[in-house]
């Protein structure tokens, strides 16, 4: 948290093969040291392997994937509050 002045949010840029910002954004987060080539040359590999197998589009197995692994459902903890309270004690 700064003291002078608000940051400005970063705007993602799309991925330059594929267009996709997904794409960028899964790049920068595989990325180690700095070494974003590697990470793309790793990302761009793993999709053609994966679109050979499927014959279908990288970026749709991407998301499609993506869509898998999330959360359905967000659950959210119990507070404090909530057991001092005895609702859970039965």
């Amino acid at each position: 948290m700064p003291r002078r002045r608000e940051v400005a949010k970063r705007v993602i840029l799309p991925d330059p093969k594929y267009g996709d910002r997904v794409v960028a954004k899964l790049v920068n987060i595989i990325m180690f040291d700095g070494k974003k080539s590697t990470a793309e040359r790793a990302l761009y590999g793993a999709l053609e392997i994966v679109s050979e197998k499927v014959n279908e589009e990288p970026v749709k197995i991407l998301k499609k994937s993506l869509d898998n692994i999330k959360p359905m459902l967000e659950v959210k903890s119990r507070s404090w509050w909530f057991h001092l309270s005895g609702a859970c004690r039965g």
